[in-house]
Protein backbone atom coordinates (compact mmCIF):
# COMPACT_ATOMS: atom_id res chain seq x y z
CA UNK A 1 0.00 0.00 0.00
CA UNK A 2 0.81 3.34 -0.79
CA UNK A 3 2.48 5.65 2.32
CA UNK A 4 1.41 9.09 2.94
CA UNK A 5 4.12 11.78 3.65
CA UNK A 6 4.97 15.36 2.97
CA UNK A 7 7.75 17.31 1.04
CA UNK A 8 9.55 19.51 3.39
CA UNK A 9 9.38 21.96 0.37
CA UNK A 10 5.68 22.59 1.72
CA UNK A 11 6.91 24.75 4.44
CA UNK A 12 9.91 26.23 3.04
CA UNK A 13 10.31 28.82 5.62
CA UNK A 14 10.00 26.60 8.65
CA UNK A 15 12.69 24.51 10.56
CA UNK A 16 13.49 21.24 10.43
CA UNK A 17 12.19 21.03 13.73
CA UNK A 18 8.99 21.99 13.22
CA UNK A 19 8.73 20.65 9.95
CA UNK A 20 9.51 16.75 11.99
CA UNK A 21 6.66 17.94 14.93
CA UNK A 22 4.02 18.68 11.99
CA UNK A 23 4.26 15.73 9.92
CA UNK A 24 4.10 13.35 13.16
CA UNK A 25 1.09 15.55 14.71
CA UNK A 26 -0.47 15.08 10.94
CA UNK A 27 -0.39 11.25 11.46
CA UNK A 28 2.05 11.07 7.97
CA UNK A 29 4.81 8.60 8.00
CA UNK A 30 7.54 9.95 6.33
CA UNK A 31 9.49 13.24 4.76
CA UNK A 32 10.98 14.29 1.35
CA UNK A 33 13.67 16.43 2.84
CA UNK A 34 14.20 19.22 -0.10
CA UNK A 35 17.96 20.03 -0.83
CA UNK A 36 17.69 23.99 -0.94
CA UNK A 37 16.27 24.84 2.42
CA UNK A 38 16.43 22.13 4.55
CA UNK A 39 18.61 19.69 4.46
CA UNK A 40 21.85 21.15 1.61
CA UNK A 41 23.88 18.80 0.19
CA UNK A 42 27.03 17.95 2.64
CA UNK A 43 24.95 19.32 5.51
CA UNK A 44 24.22 16.94 9.02
CA UNK A 45 21.83 14.60 6.97
CA UNK A 46 22.46 11.90 9.33
CA UNK A 47 21.12 14.31 12.84
CA UNK A 48 17.93 14.84 10.65
CA UNK A 49 17.48 11.55 10.18
CA UNK A 50 17.89 10.99 13.60
CA UNK A 51 15.35 13.27 14.40
CA UNK A 52 12.91 11.58 12.09
CA UNK A 53 13.37 8.37 13.71
CA UNK A 54 12.68 9.83 17.04
CA UNK A 55 9.07 11.16 15.68
CA UNK A 56 8.48 7.51 14.23
CA UNK A 57 9.25 9.23 10.94
CA UNK A 58 10.84 7.48 7.62
CA UNK A 59 13.34 9.78 5.07
CA UNK A 60 12.10 7.64 1.61
CA UNK A 61 13.76 10.13 -0.48
CA UNK A 62 16.06 13.74 -0.86
CA UNK A 63 14.75 15.97 -2.68
CA UNK A 64 17.42 17.69 -4.66
CA UNK A 65 17.60 19.99 -7.54
CA UNK A 66 20.19 18.73 -9.76
CA UNK A 67 20.11 18.90 -13.23
CA UNK A 68 21.26 16.47 -15.53
CA UNK A 69 23.85 17.72 -18.13
CA UNK A 70 24.40 20.91 -15.74
CA UNK A 71 25.26 19.54 -12.09
CA UNK A 72 29.37 18.61 -11.63
CA UNK A 73 30.60 15.43 -10.28
CA UNK A 74 31.35 16.75 -6.95
CA UNK A 75 27.26 17.92 -6.85
CA UNK A 76 26.37 15.03 -7.74
CA UNK A 77 28.30 13.19 -5.26
CA UNK A 78 27.69 15.62 -2.41
CA UNK A 79 23.74 15.14 -3.25
CA UNK A 80 24.30 11.00 -2.93
CA UNK A 81 26.26 11.41 0.26
CA UNK A 82 23.84 13.22 1.63
CA UNK A 83 20.84 10.57 0.86
CA UNK A 84 22.75 7.97 2.24
CA UNK A 85 23.22 10.27 5.60
CA UNK A 86 19.55 10.64 5.82
CA UNK A 87 19.22 6.93 5.03
CA UNK A 88 17.11 7.98 2.00
CA UNK A 89 17.13 5.13 -0.73
CA UNK A 90 16.16 7.48 -3.54
CA UNK A 91 17.13 10.64 -4.72
CA UNK A 92 14.96 12.55 -7.14
CA UNK A 93 16.38 15.43 -9.61
CA UNK A 94 15.51 17.14 -12.58
CA UNK A 95 15.86 16.59 -16.55
CA UNK A 96 16.02 20.29 -18.47
CA UNK A 97 15.45 20.76 -21.96
CA UNK A 98 18.91 20.45 -22.81
CA UNK A 99 20.04 17.51 -20.76
CA UNK A 100 20.53 14.55 -22.81
CA UNK A 101 20.20 11.02 -21.88
CA UNK A 102 24.02 10.32 -22.02
CA UNK A 103 23.35 13.37 -19.04
CA UNK A 104 21.09 10.69 -17.31
CA UNK A 105 22.38 7.90 -17.56
CA UNK A 106 25.49 9.39 -16.02
CA UNK A 107 23.79 10.52 -13.15
CA UNK A 108 21.71 7.36 -12.44
CA UNK A 109 24.89 5.24 -12.76
CA UNK A 110 27.34 7.86 -9.84
CA UNK A 111 24.19 7.62 -7.59
CA UNK A 112 23.81 3.31 -8.35
CA UNK A 113 27.48 3.41 -7.06
CA UNK A 114 25.70 4.82 -3.93
CA UNK A 115 23.18 2.26 -3.71
CA UNK A 116 20.82 4.71 -4.20
CA UNK A 117 17.43 5.01 -6.99
CA UNK A 118 17.17 8.12 -8.97
CA UNK A 119 13.73 9.39 -9.80
CA UNK A 120 13.10 12.01 -12.30
CA UNK A 121 11.30 15.30 -11.29
CA UNK A 122 8.03 14.73 -13.67
CA UNK A 123 7.29 18.67 -14.51
CA UNK A 124 6.02 21.45 -16.79
CA UNK A 125 9.12 22.86 -19.27
CA UNK A 126 11.51 20.32 -18.82
CA UNK A 127 12.32 17.31 -21.00
CA UNK A 128 9.47 15.15 -18.25
CA UNK A 129 6.59 17.49 -19.04
CA UNK A 130 4.48 14.68 -20.55
CA UNK A 131 4.14 11.02 -20.27
CA UNK A 132 5.57 10.08 -23.87
CA UNK A 133 8.90 12.60 -23.38
CA UNK A 134 9.37 10.81 -20.09
CA UNK A 135 8.94 7.46 -21.46
CA UNK A 136 11.23 8.65 -24.37
CA UNK A 137 14.40 9.53 -21.63
CA UNK A 138 13.88 6.74 -19.68
CA UNK A 139 14.36 4.57 -22.47
CA UNK A 140 17.07 6.41 -23.78
CA UNK A 141 18.90 6.96 -20.83
CA UNK A 142 18.29 2.92 -20.15
CA UNK A 143 19.10 2.48 -16.64
CA UNK A 144 17.77 -0.17 -14.10
CA UNK A 145 17.88 2.30 -11.12
CA UNK A 146 15.98 5.56 -13.38
CA UNK A 147 12.56 5.90 -12.46
CA UNK A 148 9.91 8.68 -12.61
CA UNK A 149 7.91 10.60 -10.17
CA UNK A 150 4.44 11.98 -11.34
CA UNK A 151 2.14 14.81 -10.62
CA UNK A 152 -0.72 16.16 -12.49
CA UNK A 153 -0.13 18.87 -15.06
CA UNK A 154 -2.82 21.46 -13.74
CA UNK A 155 -3.56 22.88 -17.31
CA UNK A 156 -5.30 18.77 -17.77
CA UNK A 157 -8.77 18.22 -16.88
CA UNK A 158 -8.38 15.05 -14.47
CA UNK A 159 -9.28 12.58 -17.11
CA UNK A 160 -6.74 13.27 -18.83
CA UNK A 161 -3.83 13.79 -16.40
CA UNK A 162 -5.01 10.36 -15.20
CA UNK A 163 -4.43 8.70 -18.63
CA UNK A 164 -0.99 10.12 -18.75
CA UNK A 165 -0.17 9.04 -15.27
CA UNK A 166 -1.43 5.46 -16.73
CA UNK A 167 1.43 5.55 -19.33
CA UNK A 168 4.49 5.80 -16.84
CA UNK A 169 2.32 3.82 -13.98
CA UNK A 170 5.22 0.95 -14.38
CA UNK A 171 8.30 3.16 -14.33
CA UNK A 172 6.79 5.89 -11.50
CA UNK A 173 8.54 5.31 -8.04
CA UNK A 174 6.64 8.39 -5.76
CA UNK A 175 3.82 11.04 -6.26
CA UNK A 176 3.60 14.73 -5.79
CA UNK A 177 0.26 15.44 -4.47
CA UNK A 178 -1.57 18.36 -4.54
CA UNK A 179 -4.66 19.96 -5.81
CA UNK A 180 -4.62 23.23 -7.68
CA UNK A 181 -7.07 25.55 -9.79
CA UNK A 182 -6.99 26.70 -13.55
CA UNK A 183 -4.74 29.57 -11.69
CA UNK A 184 -1.60 26.73 -11.20
CA UNK A 185 0.84 27.24 -8.64
CA UNK A 186 -0.69 30.58 -7.15
CA UNK A 187 -4.58 28.96 -7.25
CA UNK A 188 -3.92 25.81 -4.64
CA UNK A 189 -7.01 24.25 -3.31
CA UNK A 190 -7.96 22.03 -0.78
CA UNK A 191 -7.07 18.59 -1.23
CA UNK A 192 -10.75 17.52 -1.32
CA UNK A 193 -11.34 19.37 -4.61
CA UNK A 194 -8.71 17.01 -6.24
CA UNK A 195 -10.77 13.87 -5.24
CA UNK A 196 -11.44 12.81 -8.79
CA UNK A 197 -7.72 13.18 -9.80
CA UNK A 198 -6.30 11.42 -7.17
CA UNK A 199 -8.69 8.59 -6.21
CA UNK A 200 -8.37 6.75 -9.31
CA UNK A 201 -4.29 7.34 -9.49
CA UNK A 202 -3.95 6.31 -5.77
CA UNK A 203 -6.16 2.93 -6.51
CA UNK A 204 -3.54 2.31 -8.89
CA UNK A 205 -1.17 -0.09 -7.91
CA UNK A 206 1.15 -0.35 -10.84
CA UNK A 207 2.98 -3.77 -11.78
CA UNK A 208 6.45 -2.68 -12.96
CA UNK A 209 10.13 -2.38 -11.90
CA UNK A 210 10.04 -0.37 -9.22
CA UNK A 211 10.29 -3.08 -5.93
CA UNK A 212 10.17 -1.09 -3.30
CA UNK A 213 7.49 1.26 -1.28
CA UNK A 214 5.73 3.66 -2.73
CA UNK A 215 4.82 7.21 -1.49
CA UNK A 216 2.68 10.09 -1.82
CA UNK A 217 3.91 13.03 -0.50
CA UNK A 218 1.56 16.26 0.28
CA UNK A 219 2.89 19.15 -1.52
CA UNK A 220 1.85 22.19 -0.90
CA UNK A 221 -1.36 23.26 1.05
CA UNK A 222 -3.68 26.50 0.17
CA UNK A 223 -1.77 29.47 1.49
CA UNK A 224 1.38 27.55 2.98
CA UNK A 225 -0.51 27.42 6.28
CA UNK A 226 0.89 24.51 8.23
CA UNK A 227 -2.31 25.00 9.97
CA UNK A 228 -3.82 22.68 7.01
CA UNK A 229 -1.59 20.51 7.01
CA UNK A 230 -3.60 17.83 9.40
CA UNK A 231 -6.70 17.76 7.54
CA UNK A 232 -5.00 17.71 3.83
CA UNK A 233 -3.13 14.75 5.72
CA UNK A 234 -6.36 13.22 6.81
CA UNK A 235 -7.78 13.57 3.22
CA UNK A 236 -4.76 12.15 1.48
CA UNK A 237 -4.59 8.94 3.78
CA UNK A 238 -8.55 7.80 3.83
CA UNK A 239 -8.06 8.07 0.06
CA UNK A 240 -4.98 5.44 0.31
CA UNK A 241 -7.17 3.40 2.43
CA UNK A 242 -9.74 3.40 0.61
CA UNK A 243 -7.67 2.35 -2.20
CA UNK A 244 -6.10 -0.71 -0.04
CA UNK A 245 -9.94 -1.99 0.40
CA UNK A 246 -10.70 -1.49 -3.31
Amino acid sequence: MTAAGLCSITFRDLPVDEIIDAAAAAGLAGIEWGADRHVLPGSDAAAVAARCADAGLECPSYGTYLLAGKATGDDIEAACATAVGLGAPNLRFWAPNEATDEAVAELADRAADHGLTVSLEFHPSTRTETAASTLEVLAGAARPNLFTYWQPDPALAAGAAIAEHALVAGDRSHLHVFAWGPGGFADRLVLADGADLWRPVLATEPAGRWTGRRWAFLEYVPDDDPACLASEADTLRAWIEEAGDA
